[in-house]
């Protein structure tokens, strides 16, 4: 069990208590974290099957039933929904972290640290069972909806209503025609319809649009709260809290904004791609400052402080009669405002104890400031920039809601730019190419980019384990550089896609009786006339 009363200076030459960094190198034991690793692999298998019928099928059934006019906006609130997950799945885990994690075998008198402290590990498990109750419940209402519905009519478009309805039952007559294939018939249609749509230039460059987005929504979520963390010396409860509480509502609230504007003005394909351009250009000037907000790395003794040319003969002078364990991690934050690695390395010999808390430690040979003999207190002497917290929050904020203003149009752009029958199909290779581009190795490369960062690593059984110090600007900008390089890059596809629908606009005036194919002139005549041009 950890406990702040471990790792004191021992100078009669006994090993210093240790903890439980010291733990024991057995096959056993790395045979049994393979297993859960096989398990949790085989859930988020499960989870993403699941999710099938909810985003790609779902998508896809809503635009083909409901009313031109208002699915952008029914499509904007799925996707405000979905975003609404997370969200509450954050502030869930806020409150789970306050647990400590084996909170089903100890009591909470017996847990000696609080959640303020780096070796804290909260009940992560807990959310897990809540969150699949949930699940189980609202999969219910999915066994009762219709395979088909009347087509939405809006008053006042009969001959709208007429026209839809006419598409609607060619649509279906196509759907029928490809569910009657034999599996032969379409293993023989599939790459047809897959080259068809990968060879459109517009869905191609939207999905890639979507991928950089997704990316930068991957690292958000997965590494957002350790950022915090570290940054602005939070706890991880608090930090999954802010991210909970108003980063993942301010997407909801851009996403909400952007199916309404869609829904209100009526706007074209070329006015879609226009909209995401704008939203994702005052994302990236919003964005670009939050490089440049965020706090030092703190004084460590022998890890990131060395003033005094003599600091290294004087650390091995000051604790080496210690006999301190090369694995005691137990951070305390001395009177001179220097950081320690554990008590043991700041030379104290005594616990001050009240209540089963720890006050302070004393007879620190390290620690200088008013004599020798210092003290210390438990825990991490933080960062100190506090103050920076609010404005890097509110910026980050704003930063999401105006990129996330252009998600309903880029799915509008993909949903009218390709043949209707094959939207199901379009909208199905769309989520793959986000699974495979962006959401698998957005967070290796994500964590990869950080590790580089690590000063102090954590060694279990001769491997680098858990990161104990980062370069914390070395931190900010590679984590939020990577952040703005995918905005970057699903700005210049947006960019891409508004200067060809531009072009085929241009075309489609110069030359309006020009001979092209099927796809091109359904994009054409979506851009430029008729009530084709408006989504």
């Amino acid at each position: 069990m950890f406990s702040n009363t471990t790792d004191l200076c021992q100078p009669e030459g006994l090993e210093s208590q240790g903890n439980l960094s010291d733990t024991v190198c057995a096959p056993h034991t790395a045979r049994e974290n393979h297993e859960v690793l096989l398990v949790m692999f085989i859930a988020q298998a499960l989870l993403g099957i699941g999710g099938v019928p909810i985003q790609p099928f779902g998508i896809s059934y809503i635009d083909d039933f409901a009313s031109e006019q208002n699915s952008p906006l029914y499509l904007g609130i799925l996707f405000s929904v979905t975003v609404i997950g997370p969200g509450v799945a954050f502030m869930l885990g806020s409150a789970m972290l306050r647990f400590y994690v084996d909170i089903d075998k100890i009591t909470e008198d017996e847990v000696q640290l609080t959640n303020k402290d780096p070796r804290w590990v909260g009940a992560w498990w807990l959310g897990f069972l809540v969150a699949a109750s949930l699940v189980a419940v609202s999969a219910v209402p999915y066994f009762f909806f219709p395979r088909e519905m009347p087509k939405e009519v809006t008053s006042g478009k009969e001959s709208g209503s007429k026209k839809s309805e006419d598409l609607l039952s060619q649509l279906r007559s196509k759907s029928e025609q490809v569910q009657n294939l034999s599996l032969s018939k379409f293993i023989k249609h599939f790459p047809m319809v897959l080259l068809r749509n990968l060879r459109h230039p517009v869905f191609l460059l939207v999905v890639l649009a979507q991928v950089n987005l997704s990316a930068m929504v991957a690292g958000l979520a997965t590494f957002m709260g350790k950022f915090l963390e570290r940054q602005f010396s939070l706890t991880a409860s608090f930090a999954n809290m802010i991210i909970g509480a108003v980063n993942i509502p301010g997407a909801m609230v851009g996403i909400v904004v952007g199916g309404a504007i869609l829904k209100r003005f009526q706007v074209s394909l070329k006015q879609c791609s226009a909209m995401c351009v704008l939203g994702m250009l005052l994302c990236l000037l919003v964005a670009f400052p939050l490089l440049f907000l965020g706090c030092p790395t703190q004084k460590v003794a022998g890890v990131t402080y060395s003033e005094s040319s003599d600091f290294g003969l004087h650390t091995l002078e000051c604790s080496f009669h210690c006999n301190c364990p090369e694995k005691a991690y137990n951070p305390i934050c001395g009177s001179d405002g220097i950081e320690y690695i554990s008590p043991c390395h700041a030379g104290c010999e005594v616990v001050n104890i009240d209540n089963n808390s720890v006050l302070n430690y004393t007879n620190c040979s390290c620690i200088s400031r008013n004599g020798p003999g210092g003290f210390a207190k438990p825990g991490t002497c933080g960062t100190d920039c506090s103050h920076l917290l609010l404005p890097f929050v509110v910026l980050s904020c704003v930063a999401g809601i105006l990129a996330s203003t252009s998600h309903t149009p880029s799915f509008m752009l993909i949903l009218r730019s390709i043949q209707p029958e094959d939207k199901s199909f379009a909208v199905g290779i769309q989520f793959m190419l986000l699974r495979i581009l962006a959401w698998m190795p957005g967070p290796v490369l994500y964590g990869s980019a950080i590790d580089t960062t690590c000063i102090l690593w954590e060694k279990k059984c001769d491997r680098n384990a858990a990161c104990r110090y980062y370069d914390n600007n070395l931190f900010r900008h590679r984590y939020l550089g990577l952040q703005f390089f995918f905005e970057v890059g699903a700005f210049l596809c947006f960019a891409t896609v508004y200067m060809i629908l531009r072009r085929q606009e241009m075309e489609a005036r110069n030359v309006p009786e020009t001979k092209t194919d099927p796809e091109k002139k359904k994009l054409t005549e979506s851009t430029t006339k008729g009530p084709e041009s408006k989504v």
